[in-house]
């Protein structure tokens, strides 16, 4: 979106990328030594100030969570945004509950795979979605126990597995599909906006108590607004690590394959995530 002109107040020239891992080059105040490895992620990387898509990044040091890990790098590239945006979006937003059932729209993101796969491990019952057919194996793969085809109204589709409706909902797709995913809500039911894979940003003549069911609670997770400290990284590492979490790794790109990366992106070819290496 960004790079398409679509994300508000970005100015161009601007290097691009949101989040990365590496290794400290350089810190002038000697709190990090050369080596350490880093991730960091949001506050106005790629957007603000130049970001990721370069060998060399210069970040705010309140960016930086440090680790320790022997992961190769292709792995380790995938987790900062990723899994921030799934843990912030299912605990302090959703605050999601074992037995509790989960509609997860957008599921072959990265961030819907991953959200399905610790929803899943935590004993939600996970609904799924993709707009293709030759990805429902991937999600049932990740433990989704129903994956459904999105046609752009899924509320029938989701009633007639659970009249009632369900808990929570995960809307990754973005503004356009929030009003159906908000109707496959029961009374009650918390709904979560996190992703905008749809490209847009606002609602035209956003009418709340038209749009909202009544009782149905709409939040949204930004993890540029709020992000984990370091130990909760550190954790998911281990977690990665100890085989306890399997990460979706579409394909991985060289940074001088940066355009192909985008191609491949906007194909909707891939199921999970795309990392970029130098």
């Amino acid at each position: 979106m960004t790079r398409k002109g679509l994300s508000p107040n970005v100015r161009f020239p601007r290097v691009l990328g949101i989040e990365c891992v590496g290794e400290v080059e350089y810190d002038p105040s000697g709190e990090y030594a050369n080596g350490q490895k880093v991730l960091a992620l949001m506050g106005g990387m790629g957007r603000n100030f130049d970001g990721s898509y370069a060998e060399y990044t210069l970040l705010p040091k309140r960016m930086l969570r440090s680790f320790s890990s022997k992961l190769p790098w292709e792995v380790l590239g995938a987790i900062p945004e990723m899994f921030q945006t799934v843990y912030g979006s299912l605990h302090p937003a959703l605050g999601i509950q074992p037995d509790e059932t989960l509609l997860i729209r957008g599921g072959t993101s990265s961030v819907g795979m991953l959200a399905t796969q610790l929803a899943s491990q935590v004993g939600l019952t996970v609904i799924a979605t993709t707009r293709n057919p030759q990805k429902v194996q991937a999600l049932q793969k990740q433990g989704a126990r129903h994956v459904l085809i999105d046609n752009g109204a899924l509320n029938e589709q989701v009633r007639a597995i659970f009249p009632a409706g369900v808990d929570k909902v995960l809307e990754l797709v973005g503004t356009s599909t929030l009003k159906d995913s908000l109707a496959c809500l029961k009374p009650s039911g918390t709904g979560c906006m996190t992703g905008m894979l749809s490209e847009t940003w606002s609602i035209a003549d956003f009418a709340p108590m038209e749009f909202i069911p009544a009782t149905v609670r709409l939040t949204v997770y930004d993890s540029g607004q709020l992000t984990s400290p370091t130990g909760f990284f550190e954790e998911f590492i281990q977690r990665v690590e100890a085989g306890r979490v399997k990460l979706a790794l579409s394909q991985v790109f060289t940074l001088d394959q940066i355009v192909v990366a985008h191609q491949f992106m906007e194909s909707n070819a891939g199921a999970g995530k795309i990392v970029v290496v130098t």
